[in-house]
């Protein structure tokens, strides 16, 4: 995968059109984001956190991700990937709820806007999942399977939305 913007990481600074280390992006954001994703998880659905906590908590470590994935990815990716968050939302409502459900909880349990932040790590997290499988089958820059790829990921998401949803 090609950069889009410069980045330096590790006090290496790569330019725009340099191959991102796949090696080193992956694993640190993947564990990075779990980290972030779950604790502002516990935080929204434990109940004792104050809103304003939450968001800040989770803003700014939303905006610094967005941040890099536009110096990352590019703009159009992350174009995607909102277009794809408004296109799942009820897909991502229904793994929360059922994330929510081992904990004997609902999504129905809590207001709307304590579910911002879960919903926008969760959009971020998926959207890198999705990255990570386009570079893992080389898929990135031949568009024929590209297209096969983002077919497949679809088609898995609404299995796995569907299932859960019949699931209820």
């Amino acid at each position: 995968m090609k950069l889009k913007s410069g980045v330096t990481i590790n006090g290496k600074a790569f330019k725009p059109g340099d191959r991102a280390p796949m090696v080193f992006i992956y694993p640190f954001f993947l564990v990075h984001m779990a980290m972030f994703g779950l604790s502002g998880f516990l935080m929204a659905y434990s109940g004792e956190v104050p809103l304003l906590f939450l968001y800040l908590h989770g803003g700014i470590a939303i905006f610094v991700y967005l941040i890099f994935y536009l110096a990352i990815f590019g703009r159009d990716e992350v174009k995607w990937m909102l277009i794809n968050a408004g296109l799942g939302l009820l897909g991502i409502w229904m793994e929360i709820d059922t994330i929510l459900g081992w904990f004997g909880k609902s999504l129905d349990e809590f207001s709307p806007w304590v579910n911002v932040t879960p919903f926008l790590y969760y959009i971020l997290y998926t959207f890198l999942l999705r990255q990570l499988l386009l570079d893992l089958t080389g898929s990135r820059d031949k568009p024929a399977r590209k297209r096969m790829v983002e077919a497949i990921y679809v088609v898995g998401s609404l299995v796995v939305y569907g299932g859960l949803y019949l699931l209820r």
